[in-house]
């Protein structure tokens, strides 16, 4: 996804993301993946542990080179906050203080109001470890967490920084469901094709001995077309399953399923031919050494063998 920029080119598209002595270049490197997929390219170290630049933070990154290449690096926490106007500070964990708490959904909108009026804002994340220190989240302003299992609350740094990214853009779309693309659009089905294909189910079915007893044919046939009308199809839909049905259709006792192409169905040859094939086909179906009255294999040879 490209980096949008303000109007003026003078600011980053959103928050500045801050990790703090982050230990591992592989999470920095997904880090910047995260902020590229939804928009975000600022991002700031606060003493690295392993140093910077890092080759395996790059690598990571799979192919945010634009959030790579634009890291800033600070000796301290201040310093890094020092340009900034609003800043969240991430944590799972109970803070004493007065600070208000707010989940990702609501910190998501407030970054971007005050995006909107001019603010430079940022979100704050901890070590991999054990996150951030009281004095660290007593620089931020207020504090943003997750509603996680309270028993297992730790989350992957760069999990944490995907979800706040998510939310940042999610707060900046007309209507929060809007995806980058979406499924075929397709005409509904008419009602005339939707009973059209009632009719030839029904009879179907019925030439199959499917409504039994008689007497509960109409209870069977308003189930059925319940099911049917449910759905909402759309018109492929429907011609989709009007051929499943006319496939199963074709198949008698005289074609059992398994015995080949429905379009091989000896009822739809001429009677001729029929005649002809019937007789080439005789004796494969009888076993050998068994007299020509001999009945084939196969019992019953009906749709319900």
């Amino acid at each position: 996804m490209p980096v949008t920029k303000d109007p003026d080119n003078a600011s980053p598209a959103g928050p500045a993301i801050i990790l703090v002595e982050p230990q591992l270049g592989e999470n920095i490197g997904m880090v910047a993946r995260a902020m590229a997929n939804f928009g975000l390219s600022e991002l700031r170290l606060v003493n690295p542990r392993d140093g910077w630049p890092s080759e395996k933070a790059r690598a990571a990154a799979s192919r945010a080179d634009h959030v790579i290449d634009a890291v800033k690096v600070f000796d301290d926490l201040a310093s890094a906050l020092a340009d900034l106007n609003f800043v969240f500070a991430t944590t799972a964990r109970q803070r004493d203080g007065f600070k208000a708490v707010r989940g990702p959904v609501e910190a998501g909108r407030v970054l971007r109001a005050r995006h909107t009026l001019g603010q430079r804002t940022g979100i704050l994340f901890g070590r991999e470890r054990f996150g951030l220190y009281n004095d660290e989240v007593g620089l931020a302003d207020e504090i943003v967490t997750f509603p996680v299992d309270p028993d297992f609350s730790s989350l992957n740094i760069a999990q944490a920084a995907l979800l706040m990214s998510y939310e940042w853009m999610k707060s900046g779309l007309e209507d929060e469901t809007t995806t980058n693309f979406t499924g075929p659009e397709m005409k509904p089905a008419s009602k005339e094709e939707l009973h059209g294909l009632f009719a030839y189910l029904e009879g179907a079915l019925e030439a199959r001995g499917y409504f039994r007893p008689a007497p509960k044919k109409p209870k069977m046939v308003d189930n059925l077309r319940a099911v049917l009308t449910r759905a909402g199809f759309a018109e492929p839909e429907l011609k989709v399953l009007r051929g499943i049905i006319s496939s199963l259709d074709r198949f008698s006792p005289v074609m059992p399923r398994g015995d080949g192409s429905p379009g091989d169905d000896p009822r739809r040859l001429p009677a001729a031919a029929r005649a002809g094939k019937a007789e080439a086909d005789r004796p494969a179906h009888k076993p050998a050494g068994d007299d020509e009255d001999a009945p084939p294999l196969g019992g019953k040879g009906t749709d319900n063998d």
